[in-house]
């Protein structure tokens, strides 16, 4: 049973979203504040997170940053902002999804299995080795040079995509539906920019990258010796 913890200061919204995942056979816990979400993460088994970006005591987006630093756990965001900006921000600070208030519980749970489904795959056991780069994606982990390199759970998505297809060119169109969903309505450069801070984690030149190369006009594509 997967456990997904709810992080929402309005306590009906924590009932009504509990209440449609309980149906469907998750099992979930609630917090009411940023604090209480990072105790509870630290000391149990959690397998998804819904965090609403408005909480008394901590910004949700400072919880999530805190979050990262020690874990790569799946991360829905519950917002109220509309604007694009905030959305893409909360992306790029290792968010994996995100929901604008007001919103359809029905919504909460298809996203939630689609999170899911994704990670569950990502899991199976598999290590593609490109000369000194290594990602293991049993452990969800990537080495350069036998060192853990530190990637959000958004670029770790983009260099799997682009790491199993070598040499496949990939359209930022096509990206962008694999990394947002099909329904993301946003600048499609999006993904120029997680390619800019993966080339500067991955690449041992990020100016004139071996690994993530530039497919001008069209997009991007992964280079490299395949030696698995």
């Amino acid at each position: 049973m997967k456990n997904v913890l709810i992080v929402d200061d309005e306590e009906k919204i924590r009932e009504v979203i509990a209440s449609y995942l309980n149906k469907e056979g998750y099992h979930t816990r609630e917090a009411a504040t940023g604090t209480e979400a990072l105790e509870i993460l630290r000391s149990e088994p959690v397998h998804l997170i819904i965090l609403d970006l408005m909480l008394p005591d901590l910004p949700g987006e400072e919880v999530c940053q805190q979050i990262r630093r020690f874990s790569a756990v799946p991360i829905l965001m519950l917002t109220a902002k509309s604007a694009e900006d905030e959305r893409v921000q909360g992306l790029l600070m290792g968010a994996d999804d995100y929901v604008v208030k007001p919103f359809s519980p029905r919504e909460v749970v298809a996203r939630v299995k689609a999170i899911l489904r994704r990670t569950e795959q990502d899991l199976l056991a598999e290590r593609l080795t490109f000369g000194e780069l290594l990602i293991d994606t049993g452990q969800r982990k990537v080495f350069r040079h036998g060192q853990m390199v530190n990637l959000t759970p958004m670029e770790y998505k983009l260099l799997l995509i682009l790491a199993r297809h070598p040499h496949r060119a990939f359209s930022r169109e096509e990206l962008v539906e694999k990394l947002f969903g099909f329904d993301y309505e946003g600048d499609l450069r999006t993904i120029d920019q997680h390619v800019k801070n993966l080339r500067h984690k991955i690449e041992p030149i990020p100016s004139d990258p071996m690994y993530i190369q530039t497919v001008y006009g069209f997009g991007y594509r992964f280079v490299g010796d395949d030696s698995r």
